[in-house]
């Protein structure tokens, strides 16, 4: 009976220890084939894209600096609106919500701290508190992929899909709380272009239950310089 139990423990620890191989071996194949060594020096990005939801084209200008801001701007509807995180707090300008600078908490703060992350959730997960898993190779939109699924500190789940074939992330499921409602969100990751040695979607599709909506990619600068001031909260 000891001995029954000792090659099912050993067969069980070589399954979980070919797992973590595998997973290592698809993260490593992930971080070069993103050039992802090389954004850990880069200090800024600074993107021009453009928002096609509902009919409408607006125009959005997305600013991150390390260790940990971020600031969005965005126009709707004839108004402006702004979202920013400055390493300790966020808050945002939007007159469709409600007049002055509001702070952003719960839900929303966590959303902008994560948009701060400039490498992306399975870039030094293990640093970041999370879990990752590879659930194996899966049929993704008509192509294989590696399947990842990411819980972070928070309990926060997300489903990554990494191509096979040329290691980018083809697309991620995750749930999101938005307008008071939690929602399930698929993020399509397309055309990937590179940028000082960093490949990067230019064009990414999100499909929601009130819809779809995308981002075009117009402009990447790397390097930039961004004054820190940019992303403190500015008086009511």
């Amino acid at each position: 009976m000891k001995r029954i139990f000792f090659l099912a423990a050993l067969m069980l620890f070589a399954l979980v220890s070919t797992q973590a191989q595998s997973l290592d071996k698809v993260l490593d194949n992930y971080y070069k084939a993103n050039g992802l060594d090389k954004i850990e020096d880069v200090k800024t990005f600074d993107v021009k894209a453009n928002v096609s939801v509902m009919g409408m084209e607006m125009p959005m200008e997305i600013k991150v600096k390390k260790p940990n801001k971020f600031r969005v701007d965005m126009e709707m509807m004839g108004q402006k609106t702004t979202s920013a995180f400055n390493g300790e707090n966020g808050w945002m300008i939007n007159p469709m919500m409600g007049a002055g600078v509001q702070d952003l908490e719960g839900d929303q703060l966590k959303q902008a701290m994560g948009q701060a992350d400039m490498e992306g959730a399975l870039y030094n997960y293990k640093a970041k508190g999370s879990n990752l898993e590879l659930l194996g190779k899966v049929d993704a939109d008509g192509a294989e992929a590696y399947k990842l699924k990411l819980t972070d500190k928070d309990g926060v789940v997300q489903t990554f899909y990494i191509n096979a074939d040329d290691y980018m992330i083809s697309k991620v499921e995750s749930r999101v709380e938005a307008m008071g409602q939690t929602m399930d969100v698929v993020t399509k990751m397309l055309e990937y272009k590179e940028v000082k040695g960093i490949k990067m979607a230019s064009k990414i599709e999100m499909e929601m239950p009130m819809g779809k909506q995308s981002v075009i990619m117009e402009e990447i600068k790397i390097d930039e310089p961004l004054d820190d001031s940019i992303f403190e909260k500015p008086a009511n």
